[in-house]
């Protein structure tokens, strides 16, 4: 694993795709501060029709191609990878005119990073219709009921871990 990437431990992504068992058949999903993969690898395992994977970090798009491959996973209509800044490649994503069924963001604890990425989503006309938009923050990190035209549904902690839920 490369330095500088913190992978949702398995307690925590088994937990989510439990909660979304329901949504994840033939859904498009968004793996926003992707790192690995792994939790857009696991969304493709359980059906998910397509998978964007977004991450600047040259290390871990390097790793998702390698984790990719080993899988064999890779395939022409299901899977893109955008190595840039979040906020750049949601401007990027708009503009082809992708809309998501699940959004998963997973960014470095701290920093405001979720909720600014959370604004953004939520400036963007990237979610369909009853998407749901999931942040993992650290325990400690607070995000507000409401941002933007997203609201807070769920918010369920495992550990250090917490998950917060919301739809437009």
């Amino acid at each position: 694993m490369p330095a500088g990437i913190r992978p949702t431990s398995d307690k925590v992504r088994e937990a989510l795709f439990e909660i979304l068992k329901d949504r994840i058949e033939g859904a498009i999903f968004l793996d926003l501060f992707c790192g690995s993969g792994a939790m857009g690898i696991e969304a493709l395992s359980r059906g998910a029709g397509a998978v964007f994977f977004v991450d600047n970090s040259l290390q871990a798009v390097s790793e998702l191609r390698k984790n990719l491959s080993l899988l064999e996973l890779y395939g022409p209509s299901i899977i893109n990878i955008y190595k840039k800044g979040a906020v750049e490649a949601l401007s990027d994503i708009q503009r082809s005119g992708s809309l998501f069924d699940i959004v998963f963001i997973d960014p470095p604890y701290g920093r405001d990073m979720a909720k600014n990425s959370l604004i953004a989503i939520s400036r963007c006309d990237i979610l369909a219709r009853n998407a749901i938009v999931v942040a993992e923050i650290y325990k400690k990190e607070i995000l507000p009921e409401s941002i933007g035209s997203l609201t807070k549904i769920r918010t369920s902690r495992y550990g250090d871990t917490m998950l917060e839920f919301f739809t437009k």
